[in-house]
């Protein structure tokens, strides 16, 4: 096998469920709803690993088995092949799930304000009811 690729099937995975603030612990969450973050996506955890200096893959075309229309998941290497971790501060999965949801509602995507979808000027109606003809 040759040694520039990296065996990533021995990376931890890391679903973006892990740290959805909008999941309960049944639907996958694996930290507590006030440490997590609202709806990340694979893109932002895989900045938020590269900021903490540690080796990502993302990997586009797997799904979180219990809720198989959220797609995608990043893999995430802890420890060199000696044992050595690559970042001092990151011993656990749990610690990296933790400092990845404090990071992500700070990502650079989510600070830009969304424009409002509609623009329309007119205000409320005024009519109550279903609408349309009234019969006689």
């Amino acid at each position: 096998m040759d040694e520039s690729i990296p065996n990533i099937k021995k990376w931890v995975v890391f679903y973006p469920v892990y740290i959805n603030s909008k999941k309960t612990i049944a639907e996958g969450r694996r930290i507590s709803a006030s440490k997590a973050c609202e709806n990340p996506t694979c893109i932002e955890i895989g900045d938020c690993c590269s900021a903490l200096k540690l080796p990502f893959a993302i990997e586009v075309n797997k799904a979180y088995p219990r809720d198989f229309m959220q797609v995608g998941r990043v893999r995430v290497l802890l420890k060199r092949e000696d044992g050595t971790l690559y970042n001092p501060d990151i011993g656990s999965r749990k610690q990296m799930m933790l400092q990845v949801a404090a990071m992500v509602p700070r990502h650079p995507g989510r600070t830009k304000k969304q424009a409002p979808a509609s623009t329309s000027t007119a205000g409320p109606s005024k009519q109550g009811g279903k609408g349309g003809k009234k019969k006689k």
